[in-house]
């Protein structure tokens, strides 16, 4: 399946007084990684909830390989893996931009929910749109 990419600069505020990346910043970083992938498609999180629903994190997952320092680049690489009636699966690579180590890997599940916040199915444009940016003839 395709994979969007994001690239930026780690923030000071995302590192500690050694200018590491503190692990709790990868799954903004994650975040940052998914909306991407929304806009990607042509919407985003913001066209979703005004059509009344939301995606909730309910699990997550991360592997921690090198550290990610103050002012260097890295490119969040996202990635549907699956896709179910109301839930669906992401994965992440956050590597160095430039020389393209692999820094962190992660996943997560989110379950699609209405405004009452009881379990939906995810609406068949949003189905069909996140195939479609996964669908390697497009």
């Amino acid at each position: 399946m395709k994979s969007t990419e994001t690239t930026f600069h780690v923030r000071y505020a995302e590192t500690d007084a050694m200018g590491i990346v503190h692990h709790s910043v990868y799954v903004v970083w994650f975040e940052e990684g998914r909306s991407h992938h929304l806009r990607s498609l042509g919407s985003d999180y913001a066209r979703l909830e005004t059509s009344g629903y939301y995606l909730a994190v309910t699990e997550l997952q991360a592997r921690y390989l090198a550290p990610a320092r103050y002012g260097q680049r890295v490119t969040v690489g996202t990635r549907l893996e699956s896709l179910r009636s109301r839930s669906l699966s992401m994965t992440y690579r956050v590597v160095d931009a430039e020389s393209d180590h692999l820094l962190v890997t992660g996943r997560t599940k989110l379950i699609c929910i209405d405004r009452q916040g009881q379990v939906a199915r995810i609406p068949p444009e949003w189905r069909q749109a996140l195939l479609s940016v996964n669908d390697p003839a497009k």
